[in-house]
Parts: C-alpha cells; structure tokens; sequence
C-alpha cells in the first residue's frame, strides 16, 4: 500500500459547516484504483486515525465487495437547524425518511421539538424520522426529551446514541419504548447497530463485526464528502440485509463539496447508488476548499505520518 500511493501529495481540504458550527477538515487519498478520504475528528487517538487511513485506501487499492444492490435507498440529516432550514432540507431531499439532530448544546429541547415537528409537517404521516442525540443526554434528561419528541413526531424509528456510556444507555433502553441505535461500542445496549465504514477501518471491517454482533443495521456517514460517502454507500450495498435507510444524506450540512456538482452524493428521489468507486475531486474545488494555515497543514501532515507507521 505504501508503495502505491504518493501520500505527500494528498490535498487538504476545509469545506464549512452549513450551521456555522465550523469546517469539515480531511484529506483526500490518491489511490492506483481511486480516490479515497482521510478525515478522522480531532478528538482520534492514533489507532483510530489508523482505521481511518485503512478506509481511506480501501477502495482505492484492493476495491470494495461485491454489492447485493444497486441503490441505496437514503435519510436526508437534517442538523441543528431552525424549523424552515429544516423543512426546506427535507423537501429538497425527496427522502421519505430523516435523521434528524438533537440535544446539539444545552437547554436545546424546545428548539428540537420544534424541529421535529417541522420535519413531520414535511415528511408527512407517511415518513419515517429517527433522532440522533450524539450521546449527549444524561438518562434522566434522554427519558424525558424521547417522550416529547416523540409526542412531536408523532412516531419514531429510533434514537441514535442517547447517551454516552453503556451503562446510561442500557438504562434509557429499559424506561423507553422507542428502539435504541449505538455505535459498536455501546452495542450491547442496543436494538440497532450504527455503522460508520471511516471509524470501523473501512467496507470489509465493518462487514465483519455486523456478522459477529448479529444486530438489524444502519450504515450512517462521518460527514464526509461525497469522496467519503462513496464507502458508505458500498458498506449498504454488500450488507445481507438493509431493514433501514441509511444516514448518508449528509452532503447538506456541508456548504459544498469536492467533486462536481452532477457527481454530487444528493439524494434522488429518496436514493442514492451504489458506485465501484468514487467520482474524481475537482480541481477548482480543491483550490476553492484548500486549507493554507500552515499549521493546519502540519497538523494534517503529521496526522497522516502517525497513521502510516501503525497501519
């Protein structure tokens, strides 16, 4: 892998957040068969970076599993937005489910519930919305903020992460009777597994460890690029089953993307395909989204060297 790859010349890109909570930082890895992202969040240890460079090559070196189909159908995320971003990204989306961002910060309830009634509105009774509160609850506060918004949802398919720790977690799932979603981690107090292809070490991990924990699955994004999400897409293509849609929607909580706007990973009524791999990055959108600050450069650099030496 080493060999194959001029990793020096990876780009830097920096592409903002659409609710001005900052920039989706990473680089894109030049591959013999593809491109591929490297994009872990600051907060990775060095094993986990290392996973992500895995993913990163994956497809772009020994390629990704045969899929079992060919579209993938899609929840549009819907972020911490004010009620009218939100039911414009819905119904932009064409999807007919939602994955919509909870307990974003502190005292964030009233403005979640009324999110949520807002993605109701769109999606109409026949929708499917499911939350995602990024493990920021304590289990008193999840039990309470599940019964309101379920209340404003009028139904819901699951929660994602309430809580951060197995223990809490568990707790919440025996005191609701709303289906609980977790990452591998916390899979054990859960209903639903989360799979994230970058954090697992790419298509063929993540494969693996849903064979071996035997849960119902969920493929979500990182928010990643469409460059990134391209894994995701082939990770839902070559699960044996797929009982729900996936979190890849997520190019719209970025304000642009790396790719051309017709390669664009948007959803299409409600779909996206699977692809053998991603589309090119754009040169104008590399300069457009490049990082200069020299010592985000460095940090980036740096991050890649540590990845390389465990991988």
């Amino acid at each position: 892998m080493k060999g194959m790859i001029d990793f020096e010349a990876s780009p830097i890109f920096g592409i903002p957040a659409m609710d001005g909570s900052g920039a989706r930082e990473g680089m894109l890895i030049d591959g013999p068969q593809g491109w591929g992202e490297f994009s872990p969040p600051p907060d990775c240890d060095d094993r986990e970076t290392a996973r992500w460079l895995t993913a990163a090559v994956e497809g772009g070196t020994v390629g990704w599993p045969d899929p079992l189909r060919g579209l993938i159908p899609i929840a549009v995320t819907v972020a911490a937005v004010d009620p009218a971003v939100a039911r414009r990204v819905v119904e932009d989306s064409g999807c007919l489910t939602a994955d919509v961002t909870v307990a974003a910060h502190p005292g964030s309830l009233a403005d979640d519930v009324d999110r949520v009634e807002a993605v109701r509105d769109s999606l109409g009774r026949e929708g499917r919305i499911r939350l995602n509160a990024n493990g920021m609850w304590a289990v008193d506060e999840a039990i309470h903020a599940i019964a309101l918004l379920t209340k404003a949802a009028e139904e819901l398919e699951f929660v994602g992460q309430p809580c951060r720790t197995v223990v809490e977690t568990a707790t919440v799932r025996r005191r609701v009777d709303t289906r609980i979603a977790t990452s591998v981690g916390l899979a054990d107090a859960a209903d639903i597994l989360i799979l994230r292809s970058s954090p697992l070490g790419g298509v063929r991990r993540a494969l693996r460890l849903a064979e071996r924990l035997e849960l119902p699955c969920v493929v979500s994004s990182s928010n990643e690029t469409s460059i990134g999400l391209t894994a995701g897409l082939a990770l839902a293509g070559a699960l044996p089953e797929l009982p729900f849609a996936c979190a890849l929607g997520t190019i719209s909580s970025l304000s642009g993307d790396v790719v051309v706007e017709r390669r664009s990973l948007r959803p299409v009524d409600g779909h996206l395909p699977v692809a053998p791999m991603p589309a090119m990055p754009a040169p104008e959108l590399l300069a457009r989204y490049a990082v200069t600050d020299q010592g985000r450069i460095d940090g980036w650099r740096r991050r890649l060297q540590s990845a390389r030496a465990l991988v």
